[in-house]
C-alpha cells in the first residue's frame, strides 16, 4: 500500500499480468469466466462513516464471498497496525481470518477494495492457482480480482495529488486500467461509471490505450501500416531462412512446419494464449482457450 509515498506508474508488470490472464482461463475455462459477467455493484460494498466498523466490514466481506461463489467460506475481519493494506490467513477453511490496516478505521470507503484482494486470495487458494514467488503471486491476485469483476474497487482507491497519495495492490494504476479494459472488451462493460477518483479515470484511459495496442499487432488485420510493413519484411526473412527464430521487439514468431507452409504464432489479444496458423494470406482463427475469433492477414 502506497500511503503518502511515491506511486509507481506505467506497465512494468505487463508480462506477468498477461500470463495471469492466460492462467486464469486455463484454470477456470471459458464457461466459468463467463459466469463473472456482472461486476461487484458499488451499492453492495458501500461503506459510510456512520456504519458500525466491524459489522460493516463483515457485511462487505460477505458480499465479496457471494460474488466469488464461496458460500461455505466465512471471513472474520479485524484491524491492526501493519505496513500492508491487509493480510489473510490461508488455512483449510471454512473460516479465514483477515486483518486490515488500522488506516481503514478512518478510510472506510476503501475497505471493499482491500477485502476484494484478500477474498481473491481465498478463491485462488481453493482453486490451487498460484505463481511462484510473492511478487508474481500478488500480481496474479490483483489481475484475477480485476478480471473477475472486483478490481475496479482497487483502481478507484488510487488517489494522488501534490500533498498526498494512496494506492492499493501491486499493479500500477495503469495496469489496473489495462486489466479492466481487457474485461470490458469481453463483457461490454464500462467500469469508469463507478469511479469516484479522478486519477482512476486517467489511469483507466491509459490502460484502454495499451489494451487496444494488443488488438493492433500483426498478423491481425487491425494492425497499422508500420506494423504490417515490418511484418512483411520479417515474413520474407523467415521464408528465406526457414523460420530461423523470433525477431526482437515483435510479438509474433515464424516457425517451419515440416514440409508444409511456414507458420506464424502470436498471442491472442483476449487471453494471451499463443495461436499458431499457416502463413497463407487471409485467415480466420479461433482461440481454443477463450473462443475469440480473430481476423488475420498472415
Amino acid at each position: 500500500m502506497a500511503n503518502g509515498g511515491p506511486v509507481q506508474h506505467g506497465f512494468p508488470h505487463l508480462e506477468t499480468v498477461r500470463a495471469s490472464i492466460t492462467a486464469l482461463y486455463r484454470r477456470l475455462s471459458y464457461d466459468t469466466v463467463q459466469t463473472f459477467a456482472t461486476s461487484v455493484a458499488p451499492a453492495d460494498v458501500a461503506f459510510c462513516d456512520t456504519d458500525d466498523l466491524h459489522l460493516g466490514a463483515q457485511r462487505v466481506a460477505r458480499e465479496l464471498v457471494r460474488h466469488y461463489r464461496l458460500p461455505d467460506a466465512r471471513l472474520i475481519v479485524g484491524f491492526r497496525e501493519m505496513s500492508h493494506a491487509a493480510n489473510v490467513e490461508l488455512a483449510a477453511g471454512p473460516e479465514y481470518f483477515v486483518e486490515l490496516n488500522d488506516r481503514f478505521r478512518t478510510h472506510r470507503r476503501d475497505i471493499g477494495a482491500a477485502l476484494a484482494h484478500e477474498v481473491t486470495h481465498v478463491y485462488l487458494h481453493r482453486l490451487g492457482l498460484s505463481f511462484p514467488g510473492t511478487r508474481d503471486n500478488e500480481i496474479l491476485t490483483d489481475t484475477v480480482t480485476t478480471y473477475l469483476g472486483a478490481g475496479w474497487l482497487l483502481l478507484d482507491a488510487y488517489r494522488e495529488d501534490s500533498a498526498s497519495s494512496q494506492k492499493l495492490g501491486y499493479l500500477t494504476p495503469e495496469e489496473f486500467g489495462y486489466v479492466l479494459a481487457k474485461r470490458a472488451q469481453v463483457f461490454a462493460e464500462d467500469p469508469s461509471i463507478w469511479f469516484t477518483s479522478p486519477q482512476a479515470y486517467t489511469a483507466y484511459g491509459k490502460g484502454v490505450a495499451q489494451a487496444r495496442r494488443d488488438e493492433q499487432q500483426p498478423p491481425l488485420t487491425a494492425a497499422g501500416w508500420a506494423g504490417r510493413r515490418r511484418y512483411a519484411r520479417d515474413r520474407r526473412h523467415a521464408q528465406d531462412h526457414q523460420g530461423d527464430g523470433p525477431q526482437a521487439g515483435v510479438p509474433y514468431t515464424f516457425t517451419p512446419d515440416g514440409h508444409g507452409p511456414l507458420r506464424v504464432s502470436f498471442p491472442c489479444p483476449t487471453c494471451q494464449q499463443r495461436i499458431r496458423v499457416p502463413v497463407k494470406g487471409r485467415v480466420r482463427a479461433r482461440c481454443g482457450l477463450c473462443r475469440t475469433v480473430l481476423e488475420c492477414d498472415t
